[in-house]
């Protein structure tokens, strides 16, 4: 018999995707300008010129051959020392190019970094609401996903809810900061604080537990937010990046995974790194997006589109009677449902062409996460839309 947990999982997409694909289909049938698709993480504001040219300047001008053939299953070393030096003048940390990773995306790095750290029935806590996809990442690693409660109006960690979370069998625990649906950056007191928990519970277990930064939204924030760097407070810490979405490049799968030199043992954590790798067949990236990246380590897209975006969908929300925590970065709002069914609030939605993601995926039941990575237009367009939906309810707007 073939894999039945593979079977489950190619043949039930994620909400996300089925959403996407519902958008798709209904697009073709009544046009794409009446359809409010705010389902999927996929910038609208196209990667920066220079990075174009680059890329085109790189084929034209470049040896094939070394262009396109393979680098080392790690990455190449010019450009994990590219990495590395990024890394350290802009943080101020010491990571070093031996312990860089070059990976297809966010969610390889994350894979591979779960496979390297857990064993059979470990378990890996991570903040609600977060990616949907950290229980598979979780699962693939033979691990248990723990998802932990946060503030209720703020989504920041509860460190009580935390604290009992905690146990004899916790490898490792995920953030995402900027985060991904609800857009809060953890603040530095937040860091501070679950760095001093978890080297007490590494101290009293004998056993490092090791933290996991996801951060595709690291540059990707608003009013001068800042986003703390996790290997500047705890040592047992590694960074899985990807330039997906802060040079909008979804589409090219490239991203990095850089081990703290801090942490317990870091070249034998790099080593089993290295092996996840091998065996989940993630390696050598992309040769040409690797060197093309290098040249933009810290550039963005125009990021004071989603800023504007942001700012007039909260503030048209909220007059329309929707609670609306205001995220701080990343392109994406966690909105409270006008009922306690997020999933039967978003099929209402939909008899308005309003594709909103049910929030019960993320760990947040009772709310919808809207993806405003989207054109200003279509945000203006979208308005009419949800002023029915919250009159459908109501709401006297």
């Amino acid at each position: 018999m073939i894999n039945q947990r593979y079977v489950k999982l190619g043949n039930v997409r994620s909400v996300i995707r089925e959403l996407f694909e519902y958008g798709n289909a209904r697009k073709r049938e009544i046009g794409e300008e009446n359809v409010f698709d705010f389902s999927l993480g996929n910038p609208s504001v196209p990667s920066p010129e220079e990075f174009n040219v680059a890329l085109a300047d790189m084929v034209e001008h470049t040896d094939p051959v070394a262009l396109h053939g393979y680098t080392s299953a790690q990455g190449a070393p010019e450009v994990r020392t590219a990495v590395a030096d990024y890394i350290n003048g802009t943080f101020g940390s010491h990571v070093t190019p031996d312990l860089i990773y070059m990976t297809c995306g966010a969610a390889a790095a994350l894979t591979i970094t779960l496979c390297a750290l857990c064993n059979e029935g470990d378990e890996v806590i991570t903040f609600v609401p977060y990616f949907p996809e950290y229980a598979v990442f979780a699962a693939q690693a033979g691990a248990k996903l723990v998802p932990v409660s946060t503030e209720e109006n703020t989504f920041d960690i509860d460190f009580a809810a935390l604290s009992a979370a905690l146990g004899a069998k916790t490898k490792a625990v995920i953030i995402n900061s900027p985060n991904n649906p609800s857009g809060v950056v953890y603040p530095e007191e937040s860091i501070k604080k679950l760095a001093a928990m978890l080297k007490e519970h590494s101290k009293k277990t004998g056993s490092p537990v090791y933290l996991i930064a996801d951060e595709p939204y690291r540059e990707l924030v608003y009013d001068g937010e800042k986003v703390p760097y996790v290997m500047n407070y705890y040592g047992d810490s590694i960074v899985c990046y990807s330039f997906s979405k802060s040079l909008s490049l979804p589409g090219e799968r490239i991203g990095y995974i850089a081990v703290s030199k801090d942490a317990a043992e870091a070249e034998s954590v790099f080593a089993a790194v290295c092996g996840a790798g091998r065996s989940l067949g993630y390696v050598c990236a992309p040769s040409l997006l690797q060197r093309a990246v290098i040249k933009f380590l810290g550039h963005t897209s125009d990021i004071s589109v989603y800023k504007r975006n942001r700012d007039r969908l909260c503030s048209a929300l909220e007059s329309y009677g929707f609670t609306v925590v205001r995220p701080q970065g990343a392109f994406y709002l966690f909105v409270k449902a006008l009922e306690e069914d997020d999933y039967a609030f978003c099929e209402r939605a939909k008899q308005f062409e309003l594709l909103l993601v049910p929030g019960e995926g993320f760990g947040g039941k009772g709310y919808v996460r809207i993806a405003y990575c989207v054109s200003p237009q279509m945000i203006e367009r979208a308005l009419p839309a949800f002023v029915k939906l919250a009159q459908s309810y109501g709401k006297n707007v």
